[in-house]
Order: C-alpha cells, then structure tokens, then sequence
C-alpha cells in the first residue's frame, strides 16, 4: 500500500469537510435552544465537521443560554459565530461559543445584569429569598467568566461592564475582544441553512 502525501491528504480533508450554517433569530428559550441542540445533534451524525451560527438574539433564560454555549463548546467540530443584528444579554454567551466570531458593519452588542422574575402575588420567605439572590449572584458570575475567558478581559471588569449596561457597536466589540472581524458576508451561495426562529 502506498501511503498517501500531505497534498492527498489535505485534498480528501477538503472533500470531506462539511459546513452547516444555522441562522439562529430568536430568543434564547426551550424551544429555540432544544431546536439548536437538535440541529447541530442530527448535522453531527451525517458527518458535519464545523457549524456556523448566524444570530441576531435579544437573550432570554440564563439556563438555557449557558447550556447551549457549553454544548457548543463541547462538541466535536469548528463553531463560528457571526452577528447579523442584535446580541443581547444571555445571547451574548452564546455568542461567545464561536472559536471565530464575527459582526456585520451594522449590529449591536448588550451587556446587562440578571434579573429575577417573579409572578404576579408571588410571596416568598426570607429563606427563599436569599436562595433567589444567591442564584442571581452565581448566574452573574458564570456569564461575566464566559465572557471573560473569550474576550481576555477580566471577570471583575466584565461584571462592571454588565451591572452598567454596556453596549457595543461592532467597533467596540473588537476592541473588546467579543469580535474578531467586521464582514458583511454571512454565507456562501448554496451552503446548507438550517433556521431557528421564534414559535
């Protein structure tokens, strides 16, 4: 048996490469995060090798948007992600999953605290509570290290950044260190798209 050159080599990684884009324009919720997982699960098994998720978010469940980042981060391909809108709040962790992130020329960033909802007559004991600000308290710490891991800015500053509402033109997200490259191009003609909206 002859054993291959790098060049064939390089070639039959070409040919095996496969790039599903996913356009993600909705909000981080059960729905829409189960929907992601399963898309990226099913382009897995028919042999996807890197994802590239175009989003526009204004955010949503802290839980579902730190699970899917943690997913993405986990799995055996390439992620990129590329803002073609708005990326807010819990959006932005998400966003932070892509190895490459990139920003179209016209699109925001939004950084802001967590906030606890509750419903209309709810009452709560002191116990319950503190459980509830504790749980705020680790949700802020886990978003300002994810974010802090991928821009090299530290967790105390992000913190800050978040607790004052920081926005970001796409400028700023680079010198940030949330993007890398401003590009208009989102995908290539005839790459496969799968779309995740809302409801």
């Amino acid at each position: 048996m002859v054993a291959w050159s790098v060049r064939e080599r390089r070639l039959e990684s070409r040919l095996n490469h496969k790039t599903v884009y996913i356009k993600f324009f909705a909000k981080v919720d059960p729905g829409t995060i189960s929907a992601l997982m399963a898309a990226v699960e099913q382009k897995l098994r028919e042999g996807a090798d890197e994802f590239v998720v175009l989003m526009s978010s204004l955010g949503g469940s802290v839980f579902h948007g730190l699970s899917a980042y943690n997913f993405l981060k986990g799995i055996p391909a390439a992620v990129t992600t590329h803002n073609f809108g708005s990326v807010d709040s819990i959006g932005v962790v998400l966003f932070c999953a892509g190895t490459r992130r990139f920003s179209v020329p016209h699109a925001r960033f939004l950084l802001h605290a967590v906030q606890a909802n509750f419903s209309q007559g709810a009452s709560l004991e002191e116990q319950q509570l503190e459980e509830r600000l504790k749980g705020l308290r680790i949700d802020i710490e886990n978003i300002a290290g994810v974010i802090a891991a991928n821009t090299g800015r530290s967790e105390q500053a992000v913190t800050q950044d978040m607790l004052n509402r920081t926005t970001l033109n796409p400028e700023q997200a680079v010198d940030y260190g949330l993007v890398h490259e401003i590009k208009e191009q989102l995908l290539p003609a005839g790459a496969e798209l799968v779309s995740i909206g809302q409801g």
